[in-house]
């Protein structure tokens, strides 16, 4: 596969002494990095501020509430499951785990995925089984290999014995008469993650600023919709907008070495068409998210993309290809939110055990 520099070639000599030093210095390929921006522009969408749609909205009140109940462990049922013990922002919001540990230390079917972003994506989860953050987030109160509650009415309970919460739940949502419930708790936790954007060099290069991305990485970015990356990886998040069946050309365990087979979607729809998808995941951060896949199956990010191109597209990259595709990913690494990069401080409280 060739790279899109198209550089014509200038000769420059410079003068030293009374020896002349030849250099050749390509030039700027204009025509070809014009061509490669309309591309991206038309394929992947720079992130927004954030993710609030009319449905779910954000306020500066559900935001810090939210924030709160995310960095918090003793809605759990042993008082040590929080959302951030799986999305930790020293990890870009992942837990570097090949699959996540609950309650009791308890190992769930699949790997955590970054919560950076997750908002913008059209489900949650790997398999989809849940429709947004909110949804998600609710839910996972009473997930047994998660916070492990046996009903919502429990995980309610343990907020409300914490003082402080009720009052901020009551600023959240003040035309509640009964602000403290399981749809609120969902609503300021999605309120919070919505927030959790983190713009990279790649949304710069969206914008119309070219030299955002360097030469390597621009062939890194040519290179990956030319060998069809971007027909999944697309959008905003570069990925997280459709399903997929993972292993499209051949099963994908046989390059991955996965110890199980994990048949996806199909076991929430029982639909045979659904075997083996899942959800694609957006390569935002990804060079920060290691490990790769939904059972964590694969370490590193080159791997996981030779192993992609084979599974998915029947292709066999070069290491030069692999290598390029890779620089580009790198420039989709962002900074973290400070709202995420810090944990904040929790209204005082010991944990109350189940009775």
């Amino acid at each position: 596969m060739t790279s899109n520099t198209g550089s014509v070639i200038a000769t420059v000599a410079v003068a030293v002494g009374a020896s002349m030093i030849v250099a050749t210095i390509p030039t700027p390929a204009v025509g070809n990095d014009a061509q490669l921006l309309k591309d991206a522009e038309d394929t992947f969408k720079p992130l927004p501020a954030n993710a609030a749609t009319p449905d779910a909205p954000i306020t500066p009140e559900r935001v810090e509430l939210g924030r709160k109940l995310f960095f918090d462990p003793r809605f759990s049922i042993d008082g040590t499951v929080s959302c951030s013990r799986c999305h930790l922002s020293a990890l870009y919001g992942t837990d570097g785990l090949p699959k996540a540990k609950g309650a009791f230390d308890q190992l769930n079917d699949r790997r955590a995925p970054t919560v950076l972003n997750a908002a913008l994506q059209f489900k949650a989860h790997w398999r989809g089984d849940r429709e947004n953050v909110e949804d998600q987030a609710s839910r996972a109160l009473t997930g047994p290999v998660s916070f492990g509650n046996p009903d919502n009415a429990s995980a309610m309970a343990k907020v409300k014995a914490i003082p402080g919460y009720t009052e901020l739940f009551r600023k959240a949502f003040p035309d509640d008469p009964d602000p403290v419930t399981i749809g609120n708790f969902g609503k300021t936790i999605g309120a919070y993650e919505r927030t959790l954007m983190t713009p990279a060099r790649f949304d710069e290069y969206l914008a119309g600023n070219t030299e955002a991305l360097s030469e390597p990485e621009r062939q890194g970015l040519r290179i990956f919709m030319d060998t069809g990356c971007s027909g999944c990886h697309n959008g905003v998040v570069v990925g997280g907008g459709m399903f997929r069946k993972f292993g499209g050309v051949e099963d994908y365990w046989k390059e991955t070495g996965s110890k199980a087979i994990d048949k996806g979607r199909f076991d929430v729809t029982n639909n045979p068409a659904d075997m083996y998808v899942f959800k694609v995941p957006g390569l935002r951060n990804a060079a920060k998210a290691p490990p790769y896949f939904h059972d964590g199956s694969v370490r590193t990010l080159p791997e996981a993309v030779r192993i992609m191109a084979k599974v998915q597209l029947g292709k066999t990259l070069s290491d030069q290809d692999t290598k390029a595709i890779v620089t580009f990913l790198g420039s989709l690494t962002g900074k973290l939110p400070q709202n995420f990069a810090e944990a904040p401080v929790l209204p005082a409280a010991g944990f109350a055990p189940q009775p």
